[in-house]
C-alpha cells in the first residue's frame, strides 16, 4: 500500500465519519457499518443505575434498534394465535442441546414496525406490515424479526427475511411493500440477512438453499434496478458498501466473498473463503476490508473455514492466494482459527477483536500485521451473539447473559467494567447522542452517563 493510497484512504475515513451525525445510527452496526460510536459511551451501569428509560416489548426479534435523531426504530413478530404463551419465543443458548428447530408454519403471527421517541421512550406509531403463518421454520434460538432495519432519515424499510419487504416514511405510513420470494433455508434455520443503503438504492442478500441472489431497489419506489444470481447455498451475514480510495463497492460474504459494482451488480472480484458458515457481517475500515467465514468441522458440505482476510482495493477476477499462500497482491494476509463466528469483529487502537459464540473466548489480532496479540476466556462469559463495538479507544462485549464487558483498546488485556442486565441479549445495541440504545429479549433500554 503506498503512502498515496494510504493518505486517501484516510481521507475516505474523514469524509464518511464527517457525513454521519453522532445522533444516528441508521443500520446495523451504525453509519458505517463497522460498529464504531461516533459519542462517547458510558462505562458503567446496571438494570437500575444510568437507564434514562426501560420499556417492554411484545413478541420476538433479534433485530437491532437502529436511530434517526430523535427516534428509536425496531421490529417484532408477535404471536397471536390461541396458543401463543410465549413458547415460541427464542430460547437461550444451550451448548447445543435443545431442539434444533421450531416449526411454527402453522401458528400466526403479526410483523410489527415500531416507533419510539429516543428522548422517553415514548411510543410515536406501531403499525403491522403483516399477519399470517409464517412462510419457514426457523431454528429454536432463532427469530421471526432477526434482520435490522435501515433508514435514511426519510424512510425506513422493515425487511423481515422470506416475509416481505416493508417501506413506511418517518410518520408511518406505508410507501410500498415487495415480496422477494420464499426459499428454502438450511435445516430450517431461517434467515437473518440485513438490507443496506447507498445512494438511493436498497441492497439485500438472499442466499438460500434454492435460488440464491443479490438485487438492488430503488429506495424510493421499490422498483428492482438489478438482480444478481449467486451460485451460494444458505448464509446469514449481511451486506456492507465498502468505500475505499479507488471505489465504492458492495460486499457480499459467503463461502465465497464477492464484490460487486453498486450501480450495475458487475461482479469486481471473488475470494474462496475455504467454505465454512458466513454469519459476520464483513468489516471495512478506510483501505481494508475484513472478512471471514466460522469454522465448521461437523461433516457437512461446509465444513472448512474458520480463516480471516485482510484485503486490499483494486481486485479484479479471482483474488484467492494461489495454494498454501497466506498473501497475494490484493490480499494483505491470511490468518486460520481466527475466532470468527457469529459476532462480527471491530477494529479498535490498531487490533481487531473477535469473540467466540460458545465460549467467551476473545481473539485480539493486529490488524495491519494479522499477528495475534492475546487470546483469552473473558473472565464470567460464556457465550457472545451480540457484535461488539467500540467508543474512545473502548471494546464493548454484549454476552447472550445481558452483561457488557468493557475492554481497554490495544494489545493488553484488561476488563475495565463488568455491567449487567440479568436478561438474554443476542441483538446488537444502537449508539447515538451518547446513549446506549440495548434490546433484550424483553425490553428496550435507553442507557446513559448519570450526570447527563
Amino acid at each position: 500500500m503506498t503512502s498515496t493510497q494510504r493518505a486517501l484512504g484516510i481521507l475516505i475515513m474523514f469524509a464518511i465519519a464527517g457525513q454521519t451525525s453522532a445522533g444516528h445510527w441508521p443500520q446495523f452496526r451504525g453509519p458505517a457499518a463497522d460498529g464504531i460510536a461516533r459519542s462517547d459511551c458510558p462505562l458503567s451501569w446496571d438494570s437500575a443505575s444510568n437507564v434514562r428509560w426501560k420499556v417492554p416489548l411484545a413478541g420476538e426479534g433479534w433485530s437491532c434498534p437502529v436511530v434517526w435523531g430523535d427516534r428509536v426504530f425496531l421490529t417484532a413478530a408477535v404471536r397471536t394465535d390461541q396458543d401463543a404463551d410465549g413458547a415460541s419465543r427464542p430460547e437461550p443458548y444451550r451448548g447445543g442441546g435443545g431442539r434444533q428447530r421450531s416449526d411454527l408454519t402453522e401458528a400466526t403471527y403479526r410483523w410489527d414496525v415500531i416507533c419510539l421517541d429516543a428522548n422517553s421512550g415514548r411510543p410515536i406509531w406501531r403499525q403491522t406490515a403483516r399477519t399470517g403463518s409464517p412462510p419457514l421454520p426457523r431454528h429454536s434460538s432463532n427469530s421471526y424479526a432477526t434482520e435490522t432495519p435501515v433508514t435514511d432519515g426519510e424512510r425506513v424499510y422493515a425487511y423481515f427475511g422470506m416475509t416481505g419487504l416493508f417501506c413506511y416514511d418517518m410518520a408511518g405510513e406505508l410507501q410500498w411493500q415487495k415480496d422477494l420470494g420464499s426459499y428454502r433455508m438450511r435445516a430450517g434455520w431461517g434467515t437473518s440477512s440485513s438490507p443496506v443503503l447507498f445512494e438511493g438504492k436498497l441492497f439485500l442478500q438472499v442466499d438460500n438453499e434454492e435460488q440464491s441472489f443479490l438485487v438492488a431497489l430503488d429506495s424510493e419506489s421499490g422498483e428492482e434496478i438489478w438482480r444478481e444470481n449467486r451460485p451460494e447455498p444458505s448464509q446469514y451475514s449481511s451486506p456492507i458498501i465498502w468505500q475505499n480510495s479507488q471505489r465504492n463497492e458492495i460486499i457480499a460474504g459467503g463461502q465465497v466473498c464477492r464484490a460487486y459494482h453498486p450501480e450495475t451488480g458487475k461482479l469486481l472480484w471473488q475470494l474462496d473463503m475455504s467454505k465454512g458458515r458466513s454469519s459476520a457481517t464483513p468489516l471495512a475500515v478506510g483501505d481494508r476490508l475484513y472478512i471471514g467465514t466460522e469454522l465448521r468441522n461437523r461433516g457437512g458440505s461446509d465444513d472448512g473455514g474458520g480463516f480471516l482476510f485482510a484485503v486490499k482495493p483494486g481486485g479484479n477476477g479471482d483474488i484467492t492466494p494461489p495454494d498454501d499462500a497466506t498473501s497475494g497482491p490484493f490480499v494483505d494476509w491470511k490468518i486460520k482459527k481466527s475466532g470468527i463466528q457469529m459476532a462480527s469483529p471491530v477494529l479498535c487502537e490498531g487490533h481487531l477483536y473477535l469473540l467466540e459464540r460458545r465460549s467467551g473466548i476473545l481473539h485480539c489480532v493486529n490488524a495491519e500485521t494479522g499477528k495475534t496479540a492475546y487470546r483469552t476466556r473473558i473472565p464470567g462469559a460464556r457465550a457472545f451473539w451480540s457484535s461488539p463495538w467500540t467508543s474512545d479507544g473502548k471494546v464493548y462485549c454484549l454476552a447472550d447473559s445481558g452483561t457488557t464487558f468493557v475492554l481497554d483498546g490495544g494489545e493488553e488485556f484488561e476488563v475495565l467494567s463488568e455491567n449487567v442486565i440479568d436478561e438474554q441479549c443476542w441483538s446488537t445495541p444502537a449508539i447515538a447522542d451518547g446513549a446506549i440504545f440495548l434490546r433484550t429479549v424483553d425490553h428496550l433500554y435507553c442507557i446513559e452517563d448519570g450526570d447527563r
